[in-house]
Protein backbone atom coordinates (compact mmCIF):
# COMPACT_ATOMS: atom_id res chain seq x y z
CA UNK A 1 0.00 0.00 0.00
CA UNK A 2 1.24 3.43 -1.07
CA UNK A 3 2.52 5.93 2.12
CA UNK A 4 3.00 8.92 0.22
CA UNK A 5 1.78 12.42 1.21
CA UNK A 6 0.27 14.16 -1.48
CA UNK A 7 -1.90 16.84 0.44
CA UNK A 8 0.82 19.80 -1.28
CA UNK A 9 0.05 18.17 -4.45
CA UNK A 10 -3.62 18.02 -4.31
CA UNK A 11 -4.30 21.37 -2.46
CA UNK A 12 -2.43 22.88 -5.19
CA UNK A 13 -4.28 25.46 -7.29
CA UNK A 14 -3.34 24.22 -10.24
CA UNK A 15 -5.39 20.92 -9.43
CA UNK A 16 -8.09 21.88 -6.91
CA UNK A 17 -10.88 23.55 -7.43
CA UNK A 18 -12.16 25.93 -4.97
CA UNK A 19 -16.00 26.67 -6.08
CA UNK A 20 -17.49 23.58 -5.65
CA UNK A 21 -20.81 22.99 -3.45
CA UNK A 22 -22.33 20.39 -1.58
CA UNK A 23 -25.96 20.46 -0.62
CA UNK A 24 -26.90 18.33 2.02
CA UNK A 25 -30.62 17.09 2.79
CA UNK A 26 -31.50 16.27 5.84
CA UNK A 27 -35.30 14.46 7.50
CA UNK A 28 -35.88 15.68 10.96
CA UNK A 29 -39.24 14.19 12.98
CA UNK A 30 -40.75 16.62 15.69
CA UNK A 31 -42.29 15.75 18.76
CA UNK A 32 -45.64 15.49 17.01
CA UNK A 33 -44.53 12.76 14.75
CA UNK A 34 -44.26 15.33 11.94
CA UNK A 35 -41.31 14.95 9.51
CA UNK A 36 -39.99 17.77 7.67
CA UNK A 37 -37.04 18.34 5.72
CA UNK A 38 -33.77 20.98 5.51
CA UNK A 39 -31.25 21.64 3.05
CA UNK A 40 -27.47 22.90 3.92
CA UNK A 41 -25.54 24.49 1.04
CA UNK A 42 -21.75 24.85 1.54
CA UNK A 43 -18.60 25.47 -0.30
CA UNK A 44 -15.64 23.37 -0.11
CA UNK A 45 -12.59 22.77 -1.79
CA UNK A 46 -11.23 19.69 -4.21
CA UNK A 47 -9.47 17.84 -6.88
CA UNK A 48 -11.93 16.93 -9.46
CA UNK A 49 -11.09 14.38 -11.89
CA UNK A 50 -13.73 12.24 -14.83
CA UNK A 51 -15.04 9.13 -13.62
CA UNK A 52 -16.89 8.38 -16.55
CA UNK A 53 -17.13 10.98 -19.50
CA UNK A 54 -20.15 12.65 -20.47
CA UNK A 55 -22.16 10.07 -22.94
CA UNK A 56 -25.55 10.85 -24.60
CA UNK A 57 -27.35 7.84 -25.47
CA UNK A 58 -30.92 8.88 -28.05
CA UNK A 59 -33.41 6.45 -27.55
CA UNK A 60 -36.58 6.48 -29.37
CA UNK A 61 -38.54 7.74 -26.48
CA UNK A 62 -35.99 10.30 -25.71
CA UNK A 63 -32.30 11.20 -25.09
CA UNK A 64 -30.56 10.67 -21.59
CA UNK A 65 -27.14 11.97 -20.99
CA UNK A 66 -25.21 10.80 -18.51
CA UNK A 67 -21.52 10.65 -16.51
CA UNK A 68 -19.78 10.61 -13.67
CA UNK A 69 -17.03 12.58 -12.12
CA UNK A 70 -14.44 11.75 -9.26
CA UNK A 71 -13.63 14.11 -6.36
CA UNK A 72 -10.94 13.95 -4.27
CA UNK A 73 -11.09 16.54 -0.73
CA UNK A 74 -11.08 16.40 2.65
CA UNK A 75 -14.80 17.61 2.99
CA UNK A 76 -16.87 14.27 4.64
CA UNK A 77 -19.16 13.66 1.47
CA UNK A 78 -21.44 11.23 2.58
CA UNK A 79 -23.41 8.60 0.02
CA UNK A 80 -26.77 8.82 2.67
CA UNK A 81 -27.51 7.58 5.90
CA UNK A 82 -30.37 7.24 8.22
CA UNK A 83 -31.98 10.30 8.15
CA UNK A 84 -29.82 11.84 5.67
CA UNK A 85 -29.97 12.07 1.60
CA UNK A 86 -26.52 11.71 -0.39
CA UNK A 87 -25.07 14.78 -0.83
CA UNK A 88 -25.46 16.71 -3.96
CA UNK A 89 -22.20 17.72 -5.29
CA UNK A 90 -22.31 21.12 -8.05
CA UNK A 91 -19.29 21.47 -10.30
CA UNK A 92 -19.23 23.30 -13.28
CA UNK A 93 -23.37 24.09 -12.94
CA UNK A 94 -23.94 20.47 -13.16
CA UNK A 95 -25.49 18.76 -10.12
CA UNK A 96 -23.83 15.15 -9.11
CA UNK A 97 -25.22 12.66 -6.24
CA UNK A 98 -22.38 11.21 -4.45
CA UNK A 99 -22.91 7.52 -4.77
CA UNK A 100 -20.36 6.08 -3.07
CA UNK A 101 -17.28 7.14 -0.89
CA UNK A 102 -13.55 5.48 -0.80
CA UNK A 103 -11.27 6.67 2.00
CA UNK A 104 -8.10 8.12 0.06
CA UNK A 105 -5.75 8.30 3.28
CA UNK A 106 -3.00 6.56 2.16
CA UNK A 107 -1.84 9.49 0.46
CA UNK A 108 -2.53 12.38 2.56
CA UNK A 109 -4.34 12.86 6.26
CA UNK A 110 -8.06 13.39 6.32
CA UNK A 111 -8.61 12.39 2.30
CA UNK A 112 -11.86 10.58 0.53
CA UNK A 113 -12.28 9.71 -2.72
CA UNK A 114 -16.30 10.40 -3.61
CA UNK A 115 -17.87 8.77 -6.55
CA UNK A 116 -20.36 10.82 -8.15
CA UNK A 117 -23.16 10.14 -11.11
CA UNK A 118 -24.93 13.33 -12.49
CA UNK A 119 -28.47 14.26 -12.01
CA UNK A 120 -30.95 14.10 -15.23
CA UNK A 121 -30.77 18.07 -16.49
CA UNK A 122 -33.86 19.57 -15.65
CA UNK A 123 -35.17 23.10 -16.10
CA UNK A 124 -35.59 23.96 -12.76
CA UNK A 125 -35.20 27.48 -11.71
CA UNK A 126 -32.03 28.02 -9.81
CA UNK A 127 -31.10 31.12 -8.47
CA UNK A 128 -28.29 30.69 -5.97
CA UNK A 129 -26.06 29.30 -9.13
CA UNK A 130 -26.35 33.09 -10.85
CA UNK A 131 -24.97 34.57 -7.50
CA UNK A 132 -21.13 34.18 -8.24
Amino acid sequence: MPNLDVTDVLFDPDFCDTHLVVTRRFQQTDADGITTSAEEHSGFSGVVTVDRSLENRRMQAGQVISGAILVVTTERLSSGETGRDADIVTYQNRDYRVTFVDLYTAYGAGFVQAHCELLPFYPLYRPERWLD
